[in-house]
């Protein structure tokens, strides 16, 4: 019989998601340990996250079936960490990476963690910061027997109906990856619908008509919702750079499409506006950066660190197989 775990577990990564996902955890009465690289945010630890100061801590932390989150960057750092983790961890403990990670990464990670009778789940995570904060919506890839253990964590921290078991390993972070392509489609048309209401011949009251927009209208969304916030704040686009920072998930998506012989022309399209970003100044990338700033803390204008992780991000055998 399945054992159900809602008993204490761990975040490695305190950065904006695993953080926030942190506090809410802590808030409904959870008990979490926590592992960063640097150190733990103050407000954590006050609030009774037990910080661990070593990877090899937590095998003394945690009582078996031992449940640990990963909130880090996709690429060789997940691969790093379960390397670290394989001398921690017992038979039938369980190990959910909540990052953007390649969909074909973890189905190889899964394989690799399964020799040692480890269990490996792919956590597909959205909702932003404020998603993992106050409620998020989580996609978890694996095998049913893991899921049914740490069920009850991700359902304790998802928003109402925001939780499903998406699938076999891999499934989570490929839902996750569709997700994240839908919402680039998104983003694009919105971004060129402001840019088409900058460009009327008489000064409209872009901020009313997006605050329209949100009550009632076809297109109603939380995208629509950050956008009037981020323009009422910004007081237009003019002061936001043009440049659109990602990364680089949907790159993934754009090349699965073209081997498993699916068209995402909207997406793809998405994609190559992005590019376009970083060469040309536009409403619509300016516009595009607000959104992104509101519901992933994402920077405006360029940043070396997200730049480094869209190249490495994805690792391994990363050829999809072709549809029969």
């Amino acid at each position: 019989m399945t054992k159900k775990n809602i008993g204490p577990f761990a975040i490695i990564g305190l950065g904006k998601m695993g953080s926030n996902l942190a506090r809410q955890a802590l808030e409904r009465g959870l008990s979490v340990f926590g592992l960063t690289r640097g150190k733990v945010p103050p407000d954590l630890a006050q609030e009774g996250l037990k910080p661990v100061p070593q990877i090899r801590d937590l095998r003394s932390a945690l009582t078996p079936p031992r449940v640990i989150f990963l909130y880090v960057p996709a690429g060789p750092t997940v691969d790093d960490l379960l390397a670290q983790l394989e001398s921690v961890l017992d038979p039938g403990d369980v190990v959910l990476d909540g990052g953007n990670s390649y969909w074909r990464d973890s189905m190889r990670r899964w394989k690799q963690a399964k020799e040692r009778n480890i269990n490996f789940l792919d956590l597909g995570t959205s909702g932003g910061i404020l998603g993992a904060r106050h409620g998020a919506c989580f996609m978890v890839g694996g095998e049913p027997e893991p899921v049914a253990m740490v069920e009850p964590i991700l359902r304790k921290l998802a928003v109402a109906e925001g939780y499903v078991h998406a699938g076999p390993p891999g499934a989570g972070h490929f839902v996750k990856l569709v997700h994240n392509g839908i919402e680039f489609g998104m983003l694009e048309a919105i971004a060129e619908g402001v840019d088409m209401l900058e460009r009327y011949p008489e000064r409209l009251p872009i901020a009313d008509v997006l605050r329209s927009w949100r009550h009632g209208s076809v297109i109603r969304s939380w995208l629509v919702d950050l956008m009037e916030d981020a323009y009422r704040r910004q007081r237009g686009l003019a002061d936001v750079p043009p440049y659109v920072e990602d990364t680089g998930e949907v790159n993934w998506l754009v090349g699965d499409a073209l081997t498993l012989e699916v068209a995402i022309p909207v997406i793809a399209q998405s994609v190559m506006r992005l590019f376009a970003s970083r060469d040309d100044i536009e409403n619509w990338s300016r516009a595009i950066a607000m959104m992104r700033q509101g519901f992933g803390g994402h920077p405006f204008g360029a940043s070396a660190a997200i730049a480094r992780e869209r190249h490495e991000g994805r690792v391994g055998d990363t050829a999809p197989p072709k549809r029969s």
